[in-house]
């Protein structure tokens, strides 16, 4: 693993899991999005992760307008690393969801490493009725719903990152995805060193416990050496015990509302900028490591600096 002493803190501010009806922090228009993710930075986030959604009904779409909107207005007010996603809306195909590199040509973007079943229908149980009509047969869809990534998938999109300049962020949902991200290597579709992204605790996914996380280190490590580095999200309640373990391990972590509501059990985070605040400080108590600044972590990552995108 690639050392650095200081922390690659990200912040994914809304995603495309949690609906309206679940946290009325959780932001919808593209003022909201930028906002937040300025916000985010201001606390301690170095990157800031980008989905949209229909500023009308907070559902998720793929919508480049509204990505260049935000991205705009974060560049405008911050100096942080917008990393847009390439999953969007998760039943979309990765040949739509691409579209995004090459309407931004961001510094870095969100890269899946493989298929997944992506379960998000659990979250039905919580809720007795929902804000809006989009939202239940949303959740309910996901039943039947694969996360679709395939080899001829990333053989079509992986080129679009390197036309563009954009390093890609791999997000592995399962120890599968990290042998397919040697494969790409060996095949000269992915370049080291890489930055891998552990995502634990997806319906579908590797579970989000201590072992699972050790055991994606263990392999990466066989895998890639010293030509890695990785961040981890836990998915709810386990993102800031698994955060902290990654922080101790020497890798990097990511907060925010996609992946997590709470701020402790039981209390609704009021805003990203909370969820980044309270990681920052059980860092810096437990291990003594402080979020990089982001000219830092285009260093260390290799990007290509935020005067070679397209907003």
């Amino acid at each position: 693993m690639r050392s650095f002493d200081d922390l690659v803190l990200s912040c994914a501010v809304t995603g495309a899991i949690h609906t309206p009806t679940m946290s009325p922090s959780l932001p919808i228009t593209p003022e909201e999005i930028a906002e937040e993710a300025i916000a985010a930075a201001d606390a301690g986030a170095n990157v800031v992760h980008v989905h949209v959604r229909d500023p009308e009904t907070g559902e998720p779409v793929n919508d480049f307008d509204l990505f260049d909107e935000v991205a705009t207005r974060i560049r405008k007010e911050s100096d942080a690393i917008v990393q847009p996603t390439t999953g969007g809306e998760p039943s979309s195909p990765p040949r739509e969801r691409i579209g995004v590199v090459p309407r931004l040509a961001p510094e870095m973007a969100s890269c899946n490493m493989g298929s997944i079943n992506f379960g998000l229908y659990p979250l039905l149980e919580r809720y007795d009725e929902f804000e809006h009509d989009w939202e239940e047969p949303y959740l309910e869809g996901t039943k039947d719903l694969i996360f679709r990534n395939t080899f001829g998938d990333l053989e079509t999109i992986l080129p679009v990152f390197d036309a563009h300049g954009t390093k890609p962020e791999l997000e592995c949902y399962d120890v599968g995805h990290l042998y397919n991200a040697k494969h790409l290597l060996d095949r000269g579709l992915l370049e080291s060193p890489l930055h891998l992204q552990f995502v634990l605790g997806i319906h579908g996914g590797i579970g989000a416990d201590a072992a699972n996380l050790t055991h994606m280190h263990r392999v990466a490590e066989d895998l890639f050496g010293d030509q890695y580095s990785f961040s981890v999200i836990g998915a709810g309640r386990n993102e800031f015990p698994l955060g902290l373990q990654a922080i101790s391990m020497g890798g990097h972590a990511r907060v925010g509302l996609e992946d997590n509501l709470y701020l402790r059990k039981g209390e609704l985070a009021e805003s990203n900028a909370d969820l980044v605040a309270k990681l920052v400080d059980l860092a810096a108590e437990q291990t003594g490591r402080e979020p990089a600044s982001p000219n830092q972590v285009r260093e260390f990552l290799d990007l290509k600096g935020p005067d070679g995108t397209a907003f």
